[in-house]
């Protein structure tokens, strides 16, 4: 199985999806203890949430779960919210703090290697050859780096999450302009709570390709899980009146992005 799909488009705009799989091999779904084998950490039906939303979109998915790796944190280990609960590059524990391996069974320094090698330097390998292309071809490019996470999860967060939680690295990671097209979107839509570099400012792919010097715009979005799908638990089963909501929301803030991203380019 290759690690990666890569759907390219001529859109300036690129859609990153790197926690929407479930595919695990064998032997490490059997090391998975009982609570790990729920995938309750999975952004689920992300795909399908974007799917034809913006036409001619590339589109870089990872075929994996981020139980295998977490192709959105540093490959070397570092936290991304220093002092604050999260989980690693190959997690040891699920977003509540539990442990999901089965005694034995968690990867260890070799096996973390092993698979940083053959899917998160895949993964980002893609990612990367994709942006440099559109760079060349329009000279301004937006990564929108598409997640969800459940509503409610206290070993990470206090409250509920926001609706939309947009993050641009504290503003870093992309043109103020961009910025505030998504957040003004977000403002209008009466529907949905928002908030701006909260909890979640960026994974490690929009502080890592967010440059917009060098013509790489990048946004992440998190979207509570609560405002899509049916109940945040098992089967996790996708609500298709608020998708079909949602949808229209998402689908203007990428049209806008879009529109932006082909007024600056070279």
């Amino acid at each position: 199985m290759e690690p990666v799909t890569v759907t390219s488009g001529e859109s300036p705009v690129l859609l990153a999806m790197p926690h929407t799989d479930t595919w695990l091999p064998k032997d490490v779904f059997d090391g998975l203890n009982a609570r790990g084998r729920l995938l309750a950490d999975t952004d689920w039906h992300i795909d399908r949430l974007y799917a034809g939303l913006l036409p001619g979109a590339t589109v870089v998915r990872a075929n994996f779960h981020r139980y295998l790796i977490d192709a959105n944190r540093d490959p070397a280990g570092l936290s991304l919210y220093p002092g604050q609960n999260t989980t690693g590059l190959c997690p040891l524990t699920d977003f509540d703090g539990e442990a999901i391996w089965r005694d034995g069974h968690a990867p260890d320094e070799a096996e973390t290697e092993r698979r940083r090698e053959g899917f998160h330097a895949a993964y980002h390998a893609a990612l990367g050859g994709e942006l440099a292309r559109l760079r060349r071809l329009h000279g301004q490019v937006v990564l929108y780096d598409c997640h969800s996470i459940r509503s409610e999860i206290p070993f990470l967060f206090d409250s509920v999450l926001p609706d939309l939680n947009i993050g641009t690295n504290d503003g870093r990671a992309c043109a103020h302009e961009l910025e505030s097209i998504v957040l003004n979107i977000c403002q209008k839509t009466k529907a949905y709570t928002h908030i701006l570099n909260g909890r979640f400012k960026g994974g490690w792919t929009t502080r890592r390709y967010g440059r917009s010097q060098d013509g790489i715009h990048a946004v992440q979005m998190e979207i509570a899980q609560s405002a899509y799908l049916k109940a945040e638990e098992p089967p996790f089963a996708l609500d298709d009146n608020a998708a079909a909501n949602l949808r229209a929301v998402l689908g203007s803030i990428l049209g806008h992005l879009e529109a932006w991203a082909l007024e600056h380019s070279a």
